[in-house]
């Protein structure tokens, strides 16, 4: 038989072994999509388009005005793209993929600001790059930026940032930003910034792009989508922008890969990013349920649960339970019908646990209960 590619041995799953859905005596702490319906007049507007027969082949990056859509939409955040240098995905991990393919050889390495997102270190892989795991300040997950120096290499090719982030909800603040950009500056390396969780942030600086810092619209390589903030994790539509000469790559690599993404679905994308009520609810809702979320893990036994900054999760040390985060976590499930995400399942993540708070008020409060009463049963 011939041999399969080496490379995916490297490959993980993630968080996929916790992520089955469970029977529904669970409380779910696990899932990042958030629990709202698409907005009815995006769903409308694919509706309509497939009633115009919109679906044959079209631009393979995108509609013209879709990929505008998306620029204008960025120019809030400081990014000054053109229209003809952003491509429509098929989900945002396709384009980080598009954009790690465009720039990393075999060989090359790429930080990660660690914990980092599981999918992160399984797609360097695929490229024939290194994940390099840089761990972040254990107390707030912010970057430790004389860490981060300190495994620059002359391999290093990339950084890739997700602020605000996922897993441990942490927004860099704009001088931490502006310090990576000086970085990537001072030893040339390209940034893959994942934003998708940008318009979920909770903190008075918010979101922070790499573009707005001398250096850093050359080297950045923003990376988005609509699956967080306009609730169409199903969808799968994502977006990448660039230089001209890095997007060059990047439609080349479209085209092979994907062709395009439904043609129907392009117009209610572009109608999504027009909508400021609904994603305002939504925002709004995310931040009465982070701090709930926080009030709760905050007060139970052997947990410390610092303040959420962004995106829908809080990341908790749970080592004073006495527990590893994969026997609490397996514990909590079998004993207290609560899943959560044991941190072990990313690198730098061990005595951790990850809780999403994309659950109703009302979940929250009975999850959090539930661990109460167990907790305590089994320390007393």
């Amino acid at each position: 038989m011939p041999k399969l590619n080496p490379v995916l041995d490297l490959v993980g799953s993630g968080f996929a072994s916790f992520l089955a859905p469970p029977g529904p005596e669970v409380i779910r702490f696990t899932v990042g999509q958030p629990d709202f319906d698409t907005p009815i007049a995006v769903v409308d507007e694919a509706v309509a388009s497939l009633r115009r027969g919109e679906t044959t082949y079209t631009r393979p990056q995108g509609s013209e005005s879709l990929c505008q859509g998306v620029a204008d939409h960025l120019t809030q955040y400081g990014i000054e793209v053109n229209a003809n240098d952003v491509v429509i995905t098929p989900g945002c991990k396709q384009a980080l993929l598009y954009g790690l393919f465009a720039v990393l050889e075999p060989g090359d390495e790429v930080l990660l600001l660690s914990p980092a997102w599981p999918s992160y270190d399984g797609m360097i892989h695929l490229t024939g790059a290194k994940p390099v795991h840089v761990p972040v300040n254990r107390t707030n997950y912010h970057p430790d930026m004389d860490v981060l120096r300190a495994h620059v290499t002359a391999k290093t090719k990339a950084i890739v940032l997700n602020s605000p982030n996922n897993p441990t909800g942490a927004v860099y603040t704009s001088d931490e930003i502006a310090a990576i950009v000086e970085l990537a500056n001072e030893h040339d390396l390209w940034i893959l910034d994942d934003m998708i969780y940008a318009t979920l942030a909770w903190t008075d600086e918010g979101y922070t792009s790499p573009c707005v810092f001398p250096g850093g619209p050359e080297r950045t390589i923003t990376i988005g989508g609509w699956s967080k903030g306009w609730a169409m994790t199903g969808w799968r539509l994502g977006w990448i922008a660039a230089t001209a000469e890095v997007m060059n790559v990047v439609k080349k690599i479209n085209v092979s890969a994907s062709t395009h993404v439904p043609t129907f679905l392009m117009p209610a994308a572009e109608h999504a990013l027009t909508l400021t009520d609904e994603r305002t609810a939504m925002e709004e809702a995310f931040r009465e349920r982070k701090d709930a979320i926080h009030a709760g893990f905050a007060s139970l036994p052997g947990i410390v649960a610092p303040q959420p900054e962004g995106a829908f999760y809080l990341m908790c040390d749970i080592t004073g339970t006495g527990m590893s985060d994969l026997e609490f976590a397996t514990r909590a499930l079998e004993e207290a019908n609560v899943q959560v995400i044991p941190g072990s399942l990313m690198k730098g993540g061990e005595g951790f646990i990850r809780v999403s708070y994309a659950a109703s008020l009302d979940s929250i409060q009975e999850g959090v209960e539930r661990l109460r009463r167990w907790l305590t049963s089994i320390s007393g």
